[in-house]
């Protein structure tokens, strides 16, 4: 007999709007004690406190315009926001404050994500969604995966503002991908009900590895967890599924959420038991799930 699926661990309510984007990080790296940011509709960002279960800080940002993405860089006390008001901020959030240090215009207004890129010793690259591709300060040779609207996934070397290489895999727009550096292969997710797995070849020309068919369309985001061992799909029918990232074998179909889910985020802190996975919803709610012991 099959497992039942996982009832959430618990719930985090509170946000006022739909939860559009999660990210989890430590709360400093001594003591590894894991918050959750989550950004809503409603332009705010609420930091949440795992143990006590409630927001700890709410940052109103973006003109109470839709939050559409949030990253820290390595500790929780510098934070970046993207908004639909065209701007990305950058935060101080060190010993209590909550500054704005600075608004970096955008001229998009789409619901295309910002990507960041740890260069190490504190030095990062942050792809924001626009018209053109500026020139990158980094001395190393940068690449970049690039979903579309026409259903393709692209790999474009931004040193050289050179597209390497293109690959069809979804007749629909591509809402959400990801990539998985080690197994040099990725995957993606769009309004239609597939899933996409592609790779690069020795040539880093793109190759389509396997499809996957969904009971029902529209998947808004994906993750792969960083043990490479699982992928969590936030889809628009209000569940959750997760694939054994391998084969994309389905593990799991979880099921809470009363609207649209629209992001999953894992939490890589602390033991494998304690570990978790968010899930944030139209529905206006957080879902934390424990999955260690059924995957």
């Amino acid at each position: 007999m099959a497992m039942r699926p996982p009832d959430p661990k618990f719930v985090l309510r509170g946000t006022g709007a739909a939860v559009n984007t999660l990210h989890f990080c430590c709360r400093d790296q001594a003591d590894c004690d894991p918050v959750l940011f989550s950004g809503s509709a409603n332009g705010l960002i609420h930091i949440w406190n795992l143990k006590t279960r409630r927001a700890d800080t709410v940052l109103e940002s973006h003109d109470s315009k839709s939050i559409l993405w949030v990253q820290t860089l390595q500790q929780r006390d510098a934070l970046i926001s993207q908004g639909r008001d065209s701007f990305v901020c950058t935060w101080d959030l060190a010993e209590g404050r909550t500054a704005v240090l600075d608004r970096i215009p955008l001229d998009s207004y789409g619901f295309c994500q910002c990507s960041l890129l740890d260069n190490g010793v504190g030095s990062y690259l942050l792809a924001l969604p626009g018209g053109d591709l500026s020139e990158p300060t980094s001395s190393s040779r940068p690449l970049i995966l690039i979903g579309y609207e026409d259903g393709s996934v692209t790999l474009w070397d931004l040193s050289e503002k050179k597209m390497l290489s293109r690959l069809t895999c979804h007749k629909e727009p591509i809402m959400c991908l990801d990539f998985d550096p080690e197994k040099v292969k990725g995957i993606s997710g769009s309004s239609e009900n597939a899933l996409g797995s592609w790779g690069l070849d020795t040539q880093q020309n793109l190759k389509l590895q396997n499809t996957v068919e969904l009971v029902n369309g529209g998947i808004a985001h994906v993750c792969l967890r960083q043990d490479k061992k699982i992928v969590a799909t936030a889809g628009w029918d209000h569940r959750v599924r997760v694939f054994g990232w391998r084969k994309l074998k389905p593990l799991a179909v979880l099921r809470y959420h009363t609207a649209s889910i629209h992001c999953v985020a894992f939490s890589d802190h602390g033991a494998p038991s304690e570990r978790l996975m968010a899930a944030g919803s139209k529905d206006q709610r957080v879902s934390l799930w424990s999955l260690y012991n059924e995957s």
